[in-house]
């Protein structure tokens, strides 16, 4: 079992590039469905997801392999099913995504709930009434889902909340459909921006990504291409928090400050300097965090829940008090137990933390509860004195290419070991 140790208490001083967007990614993996051709997917991020996504695909019989450092091939020409198993569906919440993919190419599908990180109910119904609305019969007895859709038919589909993954199941679905559909009430991160850019790029009709309406005109036959996936800016979100906990100078190549830029808002608030430019972001942090007003989690552009678990631990020994409010999941604070072990005093009540800043923290042993919890948990042991060792690393592995390459390459103290 794999585990990081972190030795903290020193500053960083380094550069580091930000990998492929994993959220990106896995729904433009889905969509190679649809060019029935082949497509190279260049900075394409290696991930457990990523890895995941693969072998769905070629259960579906099509054919991938890596060509280089960062290039994917991807070959879905030689499609021969419809269904994906029921244990490659519980190794990640994305691989739902494949519905609207699969129906769009089949006309039919068979797949089970998706797995994923535990971090309270997030069902798929947004998914599948959408679906239903563009004509497709879903039967979700036992627990897998038995899709029919012969012909799906553009039309308006409203979303009660701006779902993510929804909106890209619907946008993959509605490329199938005959006629215009419109999603109202559509995700508008950045993430639904590349693959709308993709889907273009395979000579999709889409626009409107990045608005909360998506128009799609189905229907015109998808070709092969080569794409470059957007840069991750969470994991950007997660060194920028590591020099604010560390302290010290950092560069981080390719990372866009316009798709962070609620995260670096905070951290300009609590004392660090940032800077952005075509090239990258740079980071300064030389003096220990003040606090900063309440950080409240919600759908983009506001503060993402993926990156309030990482800023969290870099707060930790800011001056003074900072709350949290997770208002997107129900279990985002099942790390707070572990950094409770470095010495952290964070007070947890219904959906609301404080953070109350503390003079030191400690190194010790302590354990990944999901991905980003993970992450946070090393962004905390960078500030902490001593050794921490930090085990069930998997979680990470799942949305990080290399977290111990990226730490080292920004100076920081950090190693793998097997047990």
């Amino acid at each position: 079992m794999s585990h990081i140790v972190v030795r903290g208490g020193s500053r960083l001083k380094g550069e580091a590039e930000i990998q492929g967007a994993k959220n990106s990614v896995l729904p433009i993996l889905a969509a190679t469905l649809l060019t029935a051709g082949q497509v190279e997917l260049r900075g394409c991020p290696r991930l457990r997801d990523v890895d995941a996504s693969i072998r769905i695909l070629e259960g579906l019989g099509c054919a991938a392999r890596w060509e280089g450092e960062d290039v994917l091939s991807v070959d879905t020409r030689d499609l021969s099913g419809c269904a994906v198993s029921e244990a490659l569906m519980r190794e990640m919440r994305s691989s739902a995504i494949f519905l609207g993919a699969i129906l769009a190419r089949c006309g039919q599908a068979e797949l089970s709930y998706p797995g994923g990180c535990e971090l309270g109910p997030r069902p798929i119904d947004l998914h599948i009434s959408g679906l239903r609305d563009l004509g497709a019969e879903i039967d979700d007895a036992g627990g897998v889902l038995h899709c029919k859709a012969p012909r799906l038919q553009g039309r308006e589909i409203v979303l009660s909340i701006p779902s993510v993954g929804a909106t890209e199941n619907l946008m993959l679905a509605a490329c199938g459909a005959r006629g215009v559909t419109t999603i109202v009430g559509a995700a508008r991160e950045p993430e639904i921006v590349d693959l709308q850019n993709f889907l273009a790029a395979c000579g999709a009709r889409v626009s409107g990504a990045g608005s909360s309406t998506v128009s799609v005109e189905g229907g015109k036959p998808l070709h092969d291409c080569t794409y470059a996936v957007m840069p991750d800016r969470i994991a950007a979100a997660t060194y920028l928090c590591a020099a604010a906990s560390a302290g010290g100078e950092v560069f981080l190549r390719r990372a866009r400050e316009e798709h962070l830029s609620t995260v670096t808002a905070v951290l300009r608030e609590a004392g660090c300097s940032i800077r952005s430019g075509g090239e990258g972001i740079a980071c300064i942090c030389r003096d220990r965090l003040k606090a900063v007003r309440p950080v409240r989690t919600a759908p983009y552009p506001g503060f993402p829940t993926d990156a309030q678990a990482i800023l969290m631990a870099a707060m930790l020994r800011c001056r003074g008090a900072v709350m949290f409010e997770e208002n997107m999941f129900e279990n985002r604070y099942r790390h707070v137990d572990e950094l409770a072990r470095m010495g952290a005093d964070v007070r947890v009540s219904g959906r609301a933390a404080v953070v109350t800043g503390v003079e030191r923290l400690h190194g010790a042993p302590v354990r990944c509860t999901d991905l980003r919890g993970g992450a946070a948990l090393c962004v905390a042991a960078l500030a902490a004195e001593g050794e921490t060792e930090v085990s069930e690393t998997s979680h990470i592995a799942r949305g990080y290419e290399d977290i111990v390459r990226d730490l080292r390459d920004l100076g920081a103290d950090v190693l793998r070991t097997e047990h």
